[in-house]
């Protein structure tokens, strides 16, 4: 009686599993109360993992990446995503929901993967790849951000008539008299719609997510040149990060040099560093510090591009700044007693260890 309770049970389970379809906020690995930014960023994370091109010898990739679209169409969209947490997926049949998730999305926004399956047939013409390198700040490679960039791109429209495509060479075979024949090339071509490329603009949203590393190639995938006879190639930014005046990053580390006078050198001081997000970074030194002396700060450089959570080291290098003009030799007496150092010249190379 137990088994068949159980099993009752378990056969309503799986029914309303099914009525009520897919669970995109765990397909999409966020909370019910995540925020369109929050989707957004988990959406594109995930399409880069599962991108079918990324993982040709996974047979559920290009499932997962239909997934994956069709939860980030329904959840970035006010209305849709109100009826989804009222009645689930089988609540959307009525919102015309059920078309391709990739034509919209894509087309609207610019996905870098271009909105569908893209998987190249190297039989298939293709438009070149477009290479551009983007400027962008330490701050924004630090805190992250949302780049619009206005693209304007030959687009293929039909036009009246028709033109030859697909042109080919096949061999043929003509008889040329009884127990003679020869066989010869020509080209064949189809007959297809005739075709113009019209500009249009179009805007791609690109992310800036904190820890890019220099170089970090970023592809829109089918946003390259058009090949009216077959695919268009890719375009791709490569994250250039501008000069900062006050930061220099290697890896995630940050250096960064500070000027302090003389006196503050000999007893001391306290000081503040503007961070890139604007935090502040404390620095307290109560002893002597010579030109030259370097500190580092733990957990206060670029936050690793896989986990955000871990940060490189800030390392500070100080210069002193000596006072200008002459001591009278009172005031030279005065400074001897106070320093109490022998004179000593030591002449040696300086570039050893470099």
């Amino acid at each position: 009686m137990n088994s068949l309770i159980r099993l009752v049970f378990f056969i309503l389970q799986v029914s309303l599993t099914v009525l009520a379809g897919r669970d995109f906020y765990k397909i999409l690995g966020v909370s019910k109360s995540a925020t369109k930014h929050q989707i957004k960023k988990a959406y594109r994370k995930l399409a880069v993992q599962y991108h079918p091109d990324k993982n040709p010898d996974d047979p559920e990739a290009d499932e997962k990446f239909k997934d994956l679209g069709a939860a980030y169409e329904v959840l970035s969209d006010d209305d849709k995503r109100k009826q989804y947490d009222r009645h689930g997926e089988e609540g959307l049949k009525d919102t015309g929901s059920h078309g391709d998730p990739f034509s919209s999305f894509f087309g609207d926004f610019g996905f870098p993967f271009g909105g569908q399956h893209h998987s190249h047939n190297d039989d298939i013409p293709r438009g070149d790849d477009v290479h551009m390198d983007l400027e962008v700040s330490l701050e924004e490679l630090y805190s992250g951000n949302f780049v619009e960039i206005i693209r304007y791109r030959p687009v293929p429209h039909t036009s009246p008539g028709t033109r030859r495509c697909n042109c080919r060479q096949e061999m043929r075979t003509m008889q040329l008299s009884p127990g003679r024949f020869q066989m010869s090339q020509h080209e064949v071509c189809d007959e297809c719609p005739n075709v113009k490329l019209v500009n249009e603009e179009k805007i791609l949203e690109l992310e800036i997510e904190p820890g890019m590393a220099d170089g970090h190639e970023y592809p829109f995938i089918a946003e390259g040149e058009p090949n009216i006879d077959g695919e268009a190639g890719d375009l791709k930014f490569h994250i250039q990060a501008a000069k900062h005046p006050r930061f220099e990053r290697k890896g995630d580390d940050l250096y960064t040099n500070v000027t302090i006078t003389l006196q503050d050198a000999l007893v001391g001081f306290e000081m503040e560093i503007t961070h890139l997000d604007g935090h502040k970074v404390q620095i307290v030194r109560d002893k002597i510090t010579w030109p030259g002396a370097r500190i580092r700060k733990t957990g206060e450089g670029m936050p690793h591009y896989d986990n955000n959570n871990i940060k490189g080291v800030l390392f500070i290098t100080f210069d002193v700044k000596f006072p200008k003009g002459e001591l009278s030799t009172e005031e030279k007496e005065d400074f001897k007693k106070l320093l109490n150092q022998e004179s000593i010249q030591t002449i040696y190379n300086g570039l050893q260890g470099y």
